[in-house]
């Protein structure tokens, strides 16, 4: 599928290591290459900081979506495209699940967390059938990678909702797997009472 937008979800940090910082620079990059609008959080710090100055510096569009109470501080981006305030932190994730077309989560903490389950839960109930990567540089993601599989393994996930989440160790590969991805769900497991 051809995507035009991406919301991205990622760490308000930097985190330790460099390498990170570098990687959103240049996911924001290739975004404003390929004309792929990018979504995310409206923060002017940590990894969403880099992500979009970088998307913006090379011509891209960037929108960021956030809530009222964040007006009170200085952590906004004053630099992007356009910025959409909302009410609370779940009306931010519905309009972002709403107008974007791909979901990609960088290295980030409770707030990715959130984001990427939320978004994945919807995908498994059907809410949405659009592509959600995982992105994995330097091994950050493999611990929750292979819980995912324990779920699996243990009974408490689907095989066609395990596939739902594509992960990538490169930014290649990443957005090759956006590009091929196929939604794996079975939209009648809902009526299912037995597995």
């Amino acid at each position: 599928m051809k995507i035009s937008s991406i919301a991205l979800f990622c760490g308000s940090a930097k985190g330790t290591n460099p390498i990170y910082a570098q990687l959103a620079r240049d996911f924001g990059h290739i975004c404003a290459r390929h004309q792929i609008t990018l979504y995310y959080g409206g923060g002017s710090t940590g990894l969403m900081g880099e992500a979009s100055k970088a998307a913006m510096k090379s011509g891209g569009t960037v929108i960021g979506v956030a809530p009222d109470f964040f007006k009170e501080g200085a952590v906004l981006a004053d630099y992007i495209t356009e910025m959409i305030f909302v009410k609370t932190m779940s009306e931010r994730k519905q309009l972002l699940e709403h107008r974007a077309d791909a979901f990609v989560a960088l290295p980030g903490g409770y707030g990715t967390m959130d984001e990427l389950f939320e978004i994945i839960t919807d995908a498994q109930l059907g809410m949405h059938d659009k592509p959600v990567a995982l992105f994995n540089p330097n091994g950050f993601y493999d611990m929750l990678i292979d819980q995912l599989q324990r779920f699996c393994d243990e009974g408490f996930l689907r095989l066609f909702h395990h596939e739902l989440l594509t992960t990538a160790t490169t930014l290649e590969d990443l957005f090759a797997g956006l590009d091929s991805y196929r939604n794996s769900n079975d939209h009648s497991w809902l009526n299912k009472i037995r597995y």
